[in-house]
This record gives C-alpha cells, sequence and structure tokens, in this order.
C-alpha cells in the first residue's frame, strides 16, 4: 500500500485561513487530493479542540489516528466523485510560533508538533496556557524556546514529536537569514538528538537542503502549511504499507526508513515566494551570486534586498565548509541514505495550460472535476497513472507526462512573490 500525507495544515482558527478550514472540509478535499492522513493543524487552540472533540473519533485498525464520525462524513463525502472515495485519517497535530532571545538576539522559529491522541493534546494545552496566550491564533505566538518546548512535549507524551517547520523561510525558522541559527544544533541545544526530521518548506528541495552537514542526520518531509483545503497535498509525504498507523509513521520517520517512508511530494522550490533574493517594490529579481555582487543591495532603491531560501543554502554550505577545511560538497553528500523526491505542478495549473486558458478562468473547475471523477484523486493522478490514463487525458496527459520528465521552464519567485513553473510540451 502506498499513501500520502499532510501534516502541516491550518484550520479557520489560524489568522487569513479559509472558512471552509473544517474537519468536514479537509476531509472532502483531502478525498479530492487523494491524500490518505491529514493534519488537524492548530491542535493549541481550545476552539479547534472541542470541535476535534465533537467531529473525530478514533480510526479503527490506525492507532493514534483519527476519522469523522458517520454524520460529518456523510457531510465531507458531498460532491467527492466514487473514483476519489478513500477513508481519510487525521493526525494530531499543531504549529507554535516561538519569538524569543537567544545569544543576545531576536529569534523567531516555528515547530510543527506530532502528537498520538486528542489527550496529549489536552495535556499539553494546560501547560502552554499558562506560558502564553493560546486562545487568540491557531498557530498561537509564545515566548518559548524551541528546545523548551520540545521538552515540555516530550515531557506531556513520549510519543510527541517536534519538526521544525519550514526551516529556510527568512523570517520564521530555524535556518533562517532574518531570525534564525546558523544549525540544528544550535537552535536545539541538548535535545538535538530527538530532532528526525525537518520540514524543506515551498521555497526548497531535497537536493537544496542534503547540500547542509548539519542535516545529514534527518529525515526531510513536505507539507502545504495550507491556509485554505484546496492546497491540501501541494506539498506532501509518501508513506508505504498500511493501513495508516502513528507509530508506524513516526517509526519510519524517525529512522528514515525506506520501507516506510518513500520520500516527498513538491513544488518546484522556484515556485516557493521566497526562494531568490530580490526587492519586490522595485521588481528586481536576483541569484545569490548576482545579491553577492551587488553587497545584498537593491541595484535600484539601494536598499537591502530579502534574502531568499537559495542565498541562505549557499551561505550556510559555505560556512560549513569553510570551518571544516573542506570544499562544498554535491547535492546529496549526506550520510542517511536519502529518500526519493518528486515534483508536481498542482493539476489546476496544468489543466489552465493544457486548454490555454489564465488561472482564472471559469473553464478550469469543469474540466478539473472531470479529469478526478474519471481517473480519481489528483496526486495518484499526477504522480501514479499510467500510460493508458495520460493518453485518454490528451493534452492535459502531455503536460503530466513533461512534468514527471522535468520537461518546465522555471522562473523563481522573490520578497513575497511566488514563481511562476510551466510544462514544456
Amino acid at each position: 500500500m502506498r499513501y500520502y500525507a499532510d501534516l502541516h495544515i491550518h484550520s479557520r482558527h489560524s489568522r487569513a485561513t479559509s472558512v471552509s478550514c473544517t474537519p468536514e472540509g479537509l476531509c472532502h478535499w483531502a478525498q479530492l487530493k487523494g491524500v490518505a492522513v491529514c493534519g488537524t493543524g492548530d491542535c493549541t487552540h481550545p476552539g479547534w479542540m472541542a470541535e476535534l472533540w465533537e467531529k473525530l473519533r478514533e480510526a479503527p485498525g490506525a492507532q493514534g489516528l483519527y476519522c469523522l464520525a458517520p454524520p460529518f462524513q456523510a457531510i465531507a463525502d458531498e460532491g467527492v466523485p466514487p473514483s476519489c472515495r478513500i477513508p481519510v485519517r487525521f493526525m494530531v497535530t499543531g504549529e507554535i510560533s516561538s519569538i524569543y532571545k537567544h545569544g543576545g538576539r531576536c529569534r523567531k522559529v516555528h515547530s510543527v508538533i506530532l502528537l498520538p491522541s486528542l489527550d496529549a493534546a489536552e495535556r499539553l494545552n494546560v501547560r502552554l496556557a499558562a506560558i502564553g496566550n493560546i486562545v487568540s491564533d491557531g498557530r498561537p505566538i509564545l515566548g518559548l524556546d524551541p528546545r523548551n518546548l520540545l521538552e515540555i512535549l516530550l515531557e506531556t507524551d513520549p510519543r510527541a514529536a517536534l519538526i521544525p517547520a519550514h526551516i529556510w523561510t527568512p523570517w520564521f525558522s530555524m535556518l533562517g537569514a532574518k531570525s534564525g541559527f546558523d544549525s540544528l544544533e544550535e537552535c536545539f541545544g541538548d535535545l538535538s538528538p530527538n530532532i528526525f526530521a525537518v520540514e524543506t518548506g515551498l521555497s526548497s528541495d531535497a537536493p537544496m537542503n542534503r547540500r547542509i552537514r548539519s542535516l545529514d542526520n534527518v529525515t526531510l518531509v513536505s507539507n502545504s502549511d495550507l491556509h485554505s483545503p484546496s492546497n491540501l497535498g501541494r506539498n506532501a509525504n509518501v508513506f508505504l504499507g498500511g493501513p495508516p498507523d502513528y507509530d508506524v509513521m513516526l517509526d519510519g520517520l524517525r529512522r528514515g526508513a525506506p520501507e516506510i517512508c518513500g520520500g516527498t511530494v513538491d513544488l518546484f522550490p522556484e515556485e516557493g515566494k521566497y526562494h531568490l533574493d530580490g526587492h519586490r517594490d522595485c521588481g528586481v529579481r536576483l541569484a545569490p551570486e548576482e545579491s553577492l555582487a551587488l553587497g545584498n543591495l537593491c541595484p535600484v532603491c539601494g536598499k537591502e534586498v530579502t534574502i531568499g531560501v537559495l542565498h541562505r543554502v549557499v551561505e550556510l554550505e559555505r560556512m560549513s565548509s569553510t570551518m571544516e577545511g573542506e570544499r562544498p560538497r554535491e547535492p546529496g553528500g549526506g550520510t542517511r541514505k536519502h529518500l526519493p523526491h518528486r515534483y508536481i505542478i498542482p493539476l489546476p495549473d496544468l489543466v489552465a495550460q493544457a486548454l490555454g486558458v489564465g488561472p482564472s478562468s471559469q473553464k478550469i473547475q469543469p474540466a478539473y472535476a472531470r479529469a478526478l471523477a474519471e481517473h480519481g484523486g489528483e496526486l495518484p493522478l499526477l504522480l501514479d497513472s499510467g500510460p493508458d490514463t495520460l493518453d485518454a487525458l490528451g493534452p492535459l496527459g502531455d503536460c503530466i507526462r513533461a512534468v514527471r520528465d522535468g520537461r518546465v521552464t522555471r522562473q523563481g519567485g522573490f520578497d513575497g512573490e511566488y514563481g511562476i513553473i510551466r510544462a514544456i510540451v
């Protein structure tokens, strides 16, 4: 059995999220996308927890995971074609924003937390509520060092886990250029051995992360960090075996076990809005080498450009090599067995290209729905469908083939502006 999991999502209780980020809405879109395990997100928010207690039940045969209770499952199933119907399981997850002082600097680091039960989340929330406000936002901001957050989490339940979130985002991440650290060990100190996975984020991919020695012995995960259910699975993880089970999934991530973890599914990193350097107000997009030649200053206005993920990777790679007296290595030069990674362009974008229309065309949704009704969920269609299916899809099938073969054009995102990726057909 092969299934997809997206473990970092948000509910309607987080800022700037869709009102459709409900358990039913997430389950509905999980089926359309072909995602079998979905994070609950926002498990620290009391209002969301009350809704989860009401609508979820322990999933039969899936230890540590939940499913919708029958009345709510019926709501989620509305409008889902038979070809897309799959059992969807929920893992209890959340995200914490840590803003605190460390080493004389203000640090801003986001962490994804995974727990084996709603009961464990409730116990954690009692402790977090004594530290800061967990009511105002589904992703609470706490003056809590991630190292101490991890300690509290493991004291609450030894089966819980912390995964540093989108580790390269400039302002809010473990390795971010603006307020992060230069290594995992610098951030988590003596508890670093308990960090067995990190999240790549939308602006980086596996080869970029494998250039950094401090990440040699962790598993790379990829999630959507969605604020709207329709974005579910835009980045995801592949698991093998089954049925899904919390302890089995985490054990696979902990060991980087290829018999359990099948790798990641990613958007092309250039699509991420912080991949390259630049200054959006001036329309300036720069590769790291160009920024370095300009002293990281905008050639139009003279202000400092926003340093992107690729620049930060190059910086840390050079720093590590200088410290160890070695030349920078090629991507993939670590010690742990690396899991596969595959790229996608979201199906609606490929439908638009196949039809020759813009991204807001009303022609996209009917064609998208027809493809799902005839051929099944989006991720299996993009990644697993055979030649006959692709032939039946005509121009859309040609676009899917092009992406699988890496035949794409890439215009990198910068300074908060998403990049543009197109299939070459």
